[in-house]
């Protein structure tokens, strides 16, 4: 509306003091207590362990749904310290993604490199549709009895917060690792990080009494 304004196809712009308005959500993620118990748990059915999996991978690498879906092989690739890295372009805004791999997502990828569905073909794991994904992490949560509505998005702000500014990482590292375009996008985490240490310490206080 402000282009056709200026090239003078429209006579007055009737959206110019228009102001978008964003309502506040909460942002679910794991406590480490809880990434445990999801970790720990004995599942029967295929589906489940393999969508337990592929959350824990992203709950270690800060990849969301899109980008694990289309990540290969090649993808995969040896840092020049001789660590393993994901070595990718994120899909939203297309920034190129470098993020050494922790043990816990080492471990996972060697758990599936020989996998029949993974073995004969260029990707690293058979992610099913979002919709489905949900669906099988609801089952996993309320198998493991944690009271949350965990989405697949939720492993992306549990590696954000409970994995990476937890354990103390700057948050710049941490915009790194999730591809932000700018460090404002990144420091949400930083808030909540800070008000999960404020609860702690009213814990701590009310434990000393």
């Amino acid at each position: 509306m402000r282009l056709a304004e200026d090239l003078v196809w429209i006579e007055k712009n009737l959206t110019k003091r228009f102001k978008l308005r964003f309502d506040q959500v909460d942002m679910i993620y794991l406590s480490q207590e809880e990434l445990q118990k999801i970790k720990n748990q004995k599942f029967k059915r295929d589906t489940h362990k393999i969508n337990r999996d592929i959350f824990l991978f992203c709950c270690y690498t800060g990849l969301p749904y899109g980008d694990v879906k289309d990540l290969k092989k090649k993808h995969i690739q040896i840092g020049v310290d001789g660590k393993t890295l994901i070595y990718t372009r994120r899909i939203k805004t297309n920034k190129m993604l470098r993020i050494p791999l922790l043990e816990e997502a080492e471990r996972i990828l060697e758990k599936y490199q020989d996998h029949p569905k993974v073995h004969s073909s260029d990707i690293l794991f058979r992610v099913h549709s979002n919709q489905k994904t949900n669906q099988y992490l609801r089952e996993v949560t309320k198998a493991v009895k944690i009271n949350k509505e965990l989405s697949f998005h939720s492993a992306r702000h549990t590696f954000a917060t409970t994995v990476i500014l937890a354990n103390g990482v700057p948050i710049e590292t941490l915009s790194k690792l999730l591809g932000h375009t700018k460090l404002s996008t990144t420091q949400i985490y930083a808030m909540v990080v800070d008000s999960k240490i404020s609860h702690d310490l009213y814990i701590l206080r009310n434990g000393l009494k």
